[in-house]
């Protein structure tokens, strides 16, 4: 059984670099079992325990954080009585512990100081009990196996041990803890530090977990930490900046920036984001591209990262279990154990319906904003592959409609955003049985195929281009007709495999307001119900209207709020002119935020805003989560009415609005095809104006209001 934390220490802090991640609570302290802390590698589990202890007693907490860069992990502690050691006994808070931590290169670096504040030398029995279990993540979010590997005899080595686990795919993986001081003494799952401190003296221990073995010390600790914010910094310069005038607010999106900088790992095919930590920290498919829509405005490269990764993994046979088929691109990827022997498929698993579509709409939209043609060019072929699949599978079905169902009970059932097992449904509750066709993916592909257009114009492929659009105007066609529900004033949710709708007041056809299928009068009704207090609880859009069946405001898609779908439905809103709601939606997400340290969870629950109660948190919400961090520069675009398109060299600034509380904003360096220029934001009264504020005259700048 898990142990129960004090309340105290129940906070968790995570680090990540690469393709390792830790998530510890607020002492700094490891506990494992059915706990989603540890430090983690290739999606197993390395190191499950690690908790300081003085004389078997737990330190008293002082303070926890993790810096302003999000690489270093700090926890300020004091002791509680010592008993007489051969020596005095302490009292209680003369002996301070600082951990601080981070991670570089798959290793973790610790760093342990006892100072001694008492006016008489003390004994400090300093122990750390330290454990690894092994276990993929899988495991760890609640899966049992049949059968486990082994575990081969620990070594010691005075100032080091190391664990290992022989694993049933045949992989040898072992876990070393190095210690700068040698132990006075060493056991397989502890160590103890007999430390004899004068007044104001110090003690000093350096500690690494990794894979091999590396003897710890300061100047190893230094550089190594130097590496480490150098990366993170690097990625964080990347794009335009934004300078606003509320402190709060400022601040939510130098977290939201630092959180995606955190979450993505410099590949060779660029940056890309993982999706979440603990439960997704491995590349997703639609994660990383709604992440890179929402960024693309102020930072295309991560846009560049993500198609080039996706397109080297798109699918190039069928295969039921992973649910693939040729050209379809990657939903998720996995290192573990259990993807490797096939015990679950998501190794390589292709189980999204909506990521193919997406990725050419976001190559369509990157080379909107970019006007990058050698890059599309040689994403070309990944492109037509993809599109085929689209076009093979709306073909295949009686509508011409793209749907899905999963190929083996392995994989997942739904396979839209809300890919949770009860998330797709009928007016009387019950599931829809496959295939099905979700709204919003028909708006994907509708503007995937309107991408491929004008890409293959840009090509001098005229009759490609106009095959494309005359597809897309069918599927517009067919969305127009089969899914608007007069009695609902709103779209269906789905079209089951019978060919029945799901008559359902759900949250997707805010997604298609974001592409723009719906015609004006129909996206404004969509407006006005996304708007109104059955969907909206005043800290976000839920993700289904309160008075549907299986509505639950603590499920995870059936009345939650997903700060990445809120983003979604209003950049959708001020696409057909509602500015003035997405402004309100910002500044319900943003309230939201203060109440969440500035920084956004996957999801929380979508209970109605109660005067003086902040929103209630979802428990196993990742923490931080890609697209919840990106959901700030998407609905800050979509209030400022920014479009960039660097093909034209122009940028275009429409009816904007401000962030409530936020009267100034500057836009810095914001590129336009190579060139950058700065944008300046004022409220005066009831408008806000815009104008350039630097950079030179050959960019464009045209302003409505």
């Amino acid at each position: 059984m898990a142990p129960t934390l004090p309340a105290t220490h129940q906070a968790s802090y995570s680090l990540k670099d690469g393709d390792s991640f830790l998530v510890c609570d607020a002492l700094g302290d490891l506990h494992g079992g059915e706990v989603a802390d540890g430090l983690f590698h290739d999606g197993t589990r390395i190191l499950s325990r690690l908790k300081l202890g003085l004389d078997g007693t737990t330190p008293t907490l002082l303070s926890a954080a993790l810096g302003q860069d999000r690489v270093v992990f700090s926890a300020h502690l004091t002791n509680r009585p010592l008993p007489p050691i051969g020596g005095n006994a302490a009292g209680k808070g003369v002996i301070h512990i600082e951990r601080s931590r981070f991670l570089w290169e798959g290793r973790l670096h610790e760093r342990i100081v006892c100072s001694n504040y008492d006016r008489t030398p003390v004994s400090v029995p300093l122990t750390l009990e330290f454990a690894a279990d092994f276990r993929d993540m899988f495991e760890v979010r609640g899966m049992e196996r049949a059968r486990r590997g082994s575990y081969p005899q620990a070594q010691l080595d005075g100032d080091r041990v190391v664990l290992h686990y022989e694993g049933l795919d045949g992989v040898a993986r072992r876990t070393v803890i190095a210690f700068s001081v040698a132990p006075a003494h060493l056991e397989v799952d502890r160590a103890r530090f007999d430390c004899r401190l004068a007044p104001r003296e110090c003690f000093e221990l350096y500690l690494e977990v990794g894979g091999d073995a590396q003897r710890p010390d300061a100047a190893r600790h230094r550089r190594a930490m130097v590496h480490a914010r150098g990366a993170l910094r690097a990625r964080r310069r990347s794009g335009a900046r934004l300078r606003g005038s509320g402190l709060l607010f400022d601040a939510w999106v130098e977290r939201s920036r630092t959180d995606i900088a955190l979450l993505a790992s410099d590949l060779p095919s660029g940056r890309y984001p993982y999706a979440g930590i603990p439960w997704f920290s491995t590349p997703f498919g639609r994660d990383a591209i709604i992440t890179a829509l929402q960024t693309l405005w102020l930072d295309p490269g991560l846009a560049r990262g993500v198609l080039a990764y996706l397109a080297e993994r798109q699918a190039a046979e069928d295969s039921s279990f992973r649910d693939s088929a040729p050209g379809k691109i990657m939903h998720e990827t996995r290192k573990g154990e259990m993807a490797a022997l096939g015990e679950v498929p998501f190794g390589l698993y292709y189980g999204g319906v909506d990521t193919t579509p997406l990725f050419v709409l976001l190559a369509g939209r990157y080379f909107r904003r970019t006007g990058d043609s050698a890059f599309i060019d040689r994403l070309w072929p990944a492109l037509r592959r993809a599109t085929g699949w689209i076009e093979r599978s709306c073909d295949a079905d009686p509508d011409g409609l793209l749907a899905y169902a999963r190929g083996e009970a392995s994989g997942l059932t739904n396979q839209g955003w809300k890919d949770s097992g009860d998330s797709v449904f009928h007016e009387d509750g019950r599931l829809a049985e496959g295939p099905v066709a979700l709204v919003e993916v028909q708006g994907y592909a509708w503007e995937a195929l309107r991408s491929m257009a004008l890409l293959a114009l840009e090509r001098g492929e005229v009759e490609a281009a106009a095959t494309w659009r005359t597809r897309a105007q069918a599927l517009r066609d067919t969305v127009e007709a089969r899914y608007w529900d007069p009695a609902l004033d709103f779209y269906a949710l789905a079209r089951d495999g019978e060919g029945r709708m799901c008559r359902v007041l759900a949250s997707n056809p805010g997604h298609l307001l974001y592409v723009g299928l719906p015609t004006p009068e129909r996206a404004l009704r969509v407006v006005a119900q996304l708007g109104s207090p059955r969907f909206d609880n005043g800290w976000g859009v839920r993700t289904l209207a309160a008075d549907q069946p299986r509505y639950n405001p603590m499920s995870y898609h059936n009345g939650s709020v997903w700060p990445h779908d809120v983003a979604l439905c209003a950049a959708g809103m001020a696409r057909y002119g509602a500015r003035r709601q997405a402004a309100r939606l910002l500044g319900e997400v943003f309230e939201a935020a203060t109440h969440f340290g500035m920084r956004l969870p996957e999801l929380f629950c979508g209970f109605p805003r109660s005067a003086g109660q902040p929103p209630i948190a979802y428990p196993v919400a990742c923490l931080p989560q890609a697209w919840s961090a990106g959901s700030v520069f998407m609905l800050l675009q979509a209030c400022l009415g920014l479009e960039v398109d660097a093909r034209n060299g122009e940028v275009a600034i429409t009816h904007p609005q401000l962030p409530p509380g936020v009267d100034h904003l500057r836009v810095e360096r914001l590129d336009v095809g190579g060139v950058r220029v700065d944008l300046a934001f004022t409220r005066m009264g009831d408008r806000v104006v815009a104008a350039r504020a630097g950079g030179p005259e050959d960019v464009r700048v045209t302003v409505r209001t």
